[in-house]
């Protein structure tokens, strides 16, 4: 398939993506916040749970794995990506390494994993994977984020975007302002201004198909720590600013990253997002915690009773499908 036809199926109107790569190390710390031990056998059954949750092909068009995961067979004997492929569910895979302290500004940090990666996504490629995730961060303080950060982040986002195309997959670009930080909205607007322009022109230098990448970027947002409460009329109008200012139009959409924000505010701005969206970019959702956080406490309290937790994910699921399309409602929060 052409990759610009797994964009767009992606990208499919009221679906978005469930990111499902978190590290072995973060899954451990999400497991142990609900006091469940955090053994391959645990990681696999949380996750199986969500991926064979009650109409979750409606909602997710697709699911970030993590390495482990990709290479992991179902109970019913089948791949991860075979069970995901039967439910029309379009299997993807993280392939960067994680960050490390950058070179001449220590306090920021730099994503690895250029080395090695086009035989890894031939691998990944082969085990059914069809999109990729590279995720760079950038903080904000009175002095962050410097231009040495934006600059080298985006050079290897473009790289790696470029490599994941020529082996006939998607990349999804994710380049996070993060939430944390005392600084306020038109700060964040700013900064996020700054960053998507340098990473987009890294893209047309490593001459990546605009038409083939998903963006997942952060909403336009007060910092965790300002103080400020997020009004999501605001958050919406300067998201959608900020957006119809930096992003080239060739771009088919943008599935928001969650970044901190609770299950609830993530719904309601991307809720409020599509309300007012006036361009032809489709916004969606790419959600970790704010898809995953509730089904989480309901599965600790007896991993053994999947339908539980799939009643709490799939609700949270087609609430986002609702946001994705402007017409959630508060009174539909209500969970049957």
């Amino acid at each position: 398939m052409e990759i610009e036809k797994i964009a767009l199926q992606m990208l499919t109107s009221g679906k978005g993506i469930l990111a499902a790569d978190e590290s072995t190390g973060t899954m451990t710390k999400r497991l142990d916040s609900v006091k469940v031990s955090s053994t391959e056998e645990n990681r696999l059954g949380f996750r199986e749970t969500l991926f064979t949750s009650n109409k979750v092909g409606s909602y997710v068009s697709g699911v970030i794995l993590y390495d482990e995961t990709i290479k992991q067979k179902s109970s019913n004997g089948d791949t991860i990506p075979e069970l995901l492929n039967k439910q029309n569910i379009l299997p993807g895979i993280k392939v960067d390494a994680g960050t490390k302290p950058l070179d001449g500004s220590p306090d920021e940090l730099y994503t690895d994993g250029l080395t090695g990666l086009t035989e890894r996504l031939k691998e990944y490629y082969n085990l059914g994977a069809r999109f990729t995730k590279w995720r760079a961060v950038y903080k904000i303080s009175k002095d962050h984020p410097s231009q040495n950060a934006i600059t080298n982040n985006a050079k290897s986002l473009a790289k790696y975007a470029a490599l994941v195309q020529e082996a006939n997959m998607v990349p999804i670009v994710e380049p996070e302002v993060l939430m944390d930080g005392d600084h306020d909205i038109n700060r964040c607007f700013e900064v996020t201004s700054a960053v998507l322009k340098e990473c987009f022109q890294e893209l047309k230098n490593e001459k990546v198909k605009m038409e083939g990448i998903v963006l997942k970027p952060n909403m336009i947002l007060n910092g965790a720590d300002s103080g400020l409460k997020n009004d999501p009329a605001i958050v919406a109008a300067k998201t959608l600013e900020c957006l119809k200012t930096n992003v080239p139009k060739e771009v088919p959409g943008i599935a928001f990253l969650s970044g901190g924000q609770s299950e609830l505010e993530a719904t309601i701005n991307l809720n409020e997002i599509n309300k007012i969206n006036d361009t032809k970019l489709i916004f969606t959702f790419s959600y970790g915690r704010a898809l995953q956080q509730g089904a989480l406490k309901q599965w600790a309290k007896n991993i053994h009773d999947k339908k539980a937790a799939q009643s709490v994910f799939s609700h949270r699921a087609y609430m986002n499908s609702l946001a994705a399309t402007g017409s959630w409602k508060q009174d539909k929060e209500v969970l049957s």
